[in-house]
């Protein structure tokens, strides 16, 4: 490899880096949100953001799905380049990495689940118990309790 070539891909490379950063960043609001207690490391946690009362709970219709690695204690995730408007947040211990809650008898829960806003809850969670605003910048704090 020349000199020359190699200078220029070394200049090359050091620009990319720099402006990596300023690439990868988002416009819009932006969450963090700490989950917590996960009661083991076993499967995932995986969080579901949603936009809607009609999509509410239904997965494959969330804005966003995030999963990391259950770890016991506090897990972390954080979701940028949110328009500005109401959401709602849904987290569930997938234990037995399935990729779905599961459900005693169709209703009850057998992993643990948080939802936004910790609402208390007697039946299906509904959006606007768990609903809050996101502004167009700025990060957020929200913090989810798992219940198990």
């Amino acid at each position: 490899m020349s000199p020359c070539f190699s200078w220029k891909f070394s200049l090359a490379a050091g620009v990319l880096a720099l402006l990596t950063p300023w690439v990868a960043a988002q416009p819009g609001g932006a969450l963090d949100i700490m989950v917590a207690p996960v009661h083991s490391a076993q499967g995932a946690v995986r969080l579901s953001l949603y936009r809607d009362a009609a999509t509410f709970r239904k997965e494959a219709q969330a804005v966003r799905v995030i999963e990391l690695p259950a770890q016991q204690g506090a897990l972390q995730f954080h979701v940028e380049g949110l328009e500005p408007g109401r959401y709602a947040v849904m987290v569930y211990h997938d234990e037995n990495a399935n990729q779905k809650l599961d459900l005693r008898f169709g209703m009850f829960p057998t992993e643990g689940y948080g939802l936004s806003q910790n609402p208390k809850v007697i039946g299906p969670p509904k959006f606007e118990d768990s609903a809050f605003e996101v502004k167009r910048e700025g990060t957020q704090p929200l913090r989810i309790e798992m219940r198990y």
